[in-house]
């Protein structure tokens, strides 16, 4: 009996050893097969409400059982192996639906700060025409406005602690332009009718409360095109930029990238005190290992706007690779934005209402930094 008991004992461990190791490969599998379950940005999303003492408390009411009355349940053990095991997250309906709906593979897109109105069927896309296309020149619509302010352009300061660029130089709106039927043939190299105006008229409100900016006016598509490139290599082409300008200026501390987004005006402007505005919003890169420090710059900013101009701000924005570039640059600098003014039916009065706006806050926010930016 003893001999049979001690087969059958040696069988168990024999089948536990060999179950063990199948365990362990398919394991292995399953983590080539599907790396991006096991991504570091996915684990963050699961782990990150777990803490420490929660864990250790679970653990210790499952062996204690005092704790049962005296600890509330916190922690769900088999909630997180469920959504290790099948990348869901059962109280967002995103997750079910982002890789079964066509064009929902933004989902992955996260609202670090919602603005009024903000979810997840206005997200921002990046898109583009052919380069052909964002070199043609088009008709302007000369009477939206462009020459209502007549006041001298002010003096620029010396110190320039602000670059102002624009990676899709190309972004237009359509009121500037004559005779737009689509939306997406609102683009234009010319600088009076594209974000480059809006650069140009946020360095001069900039300079009004005594900031210099450096303005950056490259055509970043007629550059794509003497290289060969496409509109996807738009921010490898602005990072050449940025990096030369920060090589000749060591005082600029903050970068400005300015974009205009492609939602209709209906999503895009507000109105506030009477006034029409172009909405504003923040895209922050989140492929960087510093990308933290600019997601605080671009949400207290945010809380800023919104305190003094409720309803400009549409919110903050962290994206990765899956949904656009994923770093925008902002790798370079701890200060870094990428700001959305209005949308691609935004007109001038809308935009100027938001850049004076911004304006007002930015100074603000700036010259509280400015004695930390005198140390760096």
């Amino acid at each position: 009996m003893n001999s049979k008991l001690r087969i059958h004992s040696i069988f168990f461990y024999i089948n536990s050893w060999l179950f063990s190791i199948c365990a362990v490969v398919a394991i292995a599998g399953i983590v080539t097969l599907y790396p991006a379950v096991f991504s570091s940005s996915h684990m963050n999303v699961l782990l990150k409400d777990i803490k420490a003492d929660q864990l250790f408390i679970h653990f210790l009411k499952a062996e204690n059982h005092y704790f049962h009355k005296e600890v509330p349940e916190s922690y769900s053990l088999s909630g997180t192996l469920f959504k290790l095991a099948t990348n869901t997250q059962p109280k967002d309906i995103r997750t079910f639906l982002g890789r079964e709906l066509p064009g929902f593979s933004i989902f992955d897109t996260g609202i670090a700060v919602a603005g009024e109105g903000t979810d997840f069927t206005n997200l921002p896309v990046e898109s583009a025409p052919p380069l052909e296309v964002l070199l043609k020149e088009k008709e302007l619509a000369m009477n939206d406005g462009q020459n209502e302010e007549s006041k001298a352009p002010p003096n620029i300061p010396d110190k320039k602690g602000v670059l102002i660029y624009h990676s899709h130089s190309w972004e237009s709106f359509a009121p500037l332009l004559k005779d737009v039927k689509d939306t997406d043939e609102a683009v234009s190299p010319n600088e009076q009718v594209n974000v480059i105006a809006v650069g140009k008229k946020l360095s001069e409100e900039l300079a009004r409360k005594g900031i210099g900016a450096e303005h950056d006016k490259t055509n970043i598509a007629a550059e794509l095109k003497k290289k060969g490139w496409n509109w996807e290599n738009s921010y490898a082409m602005s990072r050449e930029t940025v990096q030369s300008a920060m090589t000749e200026n060591k005082d600029v501390k903050f970068l400005i990238d300015i974009h205009r987004d492609s939602l209709p005006r209906g999503k895009t402007t507000a109105v506030i005190g009477q006034e029409p505005y172009a909405r504003l919003f923040f895209v922050v890169g989140k492929e960087h290992k510093n990308y933290e420090q600019n997601l605080k710059v671009a949400t207290e900013l945010h809380k800023a706007l919104e305190a003094k101009y409720k309803g400009i701000s549409r919110g903050v924005f962290v994206k990765g690779k899956s949904e656009g570039n994923g770093i925008y640059n902002q790798d370079l600098s701890e200060r870094a934005l990428l700001l959305e003014f209005g949308g691609v039916e935004n007109n001038l009065e809308e935009l100027n209402n938001s850049i004076k706006a911004f304006a007002s806050v930015f100074s603000d926010y700036y010259w509280k930094a400015e004695p930390v930016n005198a140390e760096d």
